[in-house]
């Protein structure tokens, strides 16, 4: 089993070689963590803060949006378009489940999306440590924003495969991606931000809010790298927010929706026709 799985992640990498992802991935992490890294550089005196402690908050910001981006653009098409060209059919002659084929891709996209999070954000904390300093504390949370990002990237890479196993073409697949970023990293958040003017600090504010921000799993994401009593909650200025929220909420959110929904895509998939 493993050995097919491979085999399919090798063919993966060697198409998001040819089509430039890698490249095109890698190239954006690092002009916007660059960017934010150095135009965010103000704050760290005020708050007695080294340039990485800052960064990491900056970039934990962009990865929220960036990174569920980039793993729908990357997934989308990963089932719809190879109906569309007559490759699933081809695939499936070959001794392979499409569980399989669905562990195969995500394990190359994973790929892809991590070198891509860690060079662009290792190049930006580097970039943030020789001209501002760094602290064993913010090299930590560094690291910490690198492989949670790819967590968070798994998930929408996993609802990509669901969309795109769901879709007639490639077209209805890109417009549902687009649509579900919209709702996870936008609309939710507008949402709840009306539901807690409207409560007004009542029973919605005090027991809801926290579970229901860390039901969506960029806000999951977000909440483990900023909030708490650390240096990048205090820059984030979210030190204390979600006080309400216990941890293992945030880890079953962040590790529970990747394994969640790539099992929905595999039940999807099982529906398509090739």
């Amino acid at each position: 089993m493993m050995r097919r799985i491979f085999a399919i992640a090798g063919a993966e990498l060697r198409i998001a070689l040819r089509n430039r992802w890698i490249l095109i991935a890698t190239s954006l992490m690092v002009l916007f963590s660059l960017a934010l890294t150095f135009s965010g550089s103000a704050p760290t005196g005020a708050l007695g803060v080294d340039l990485l402690t800052v960064s990491v908050a900056s970039m934990t910001t962009l990865s929220v949006y960036l990174v569920p981006l980039l793993a729908l653009l990357m997934s989308f098409d990963a089932i719809a378009g190879e109906v569309e060209r007559g490759a699933l059919a081809l695939v499936l002659t070959y001794p392979v489940s499409r569980g399989e084929l669905l562990v195969g891709k995500l394990v190359s996209h994973l790929v892809v999306l991590s070198l891509a999070v860690f060079l662009g954000f290792g190049i930006a904390g580097l970039a943030a440590w020789l001209a501002g300093g760094a602290s064993g504390e913010s090299l930590a949370a560094l690291l910490r924003l690198c492989w949670s990002a790819v967590v968070l990237g798994a998930s929408f890479l996993a609802i990509g495969y669901a969309l795109s196993s769901v879709a007639r073409s490639s077209s209805a697949a890109a417009g549902l991606a687009i649509g579900v970023w919209i709702l996870f990293v936008v609309l939710y958040d507008l949402g709840l931000l009306g539901a807690l003017v409207y409560d007004g600090g009542g029973f919605f504010t005090r027991k809801l809010f926290p579970l229901l921000l860390a039901a969506n799993p960029a806000d999951a994401f977000r909440i483990f790298n900023l909030s708490g009593a650390g240096k990048v909650a205090l820059a984030s200025g979210l030190a204390g927010a979600t006080t309400g929220l216990p941890t293992w909420a945030v880890l079953i959110s962040m590790f529970g929706w990747p394994l969640a929904v790539l099992a929905l895509a595999r039940l999807a998939l099982k529906r398509v026709e090739p």
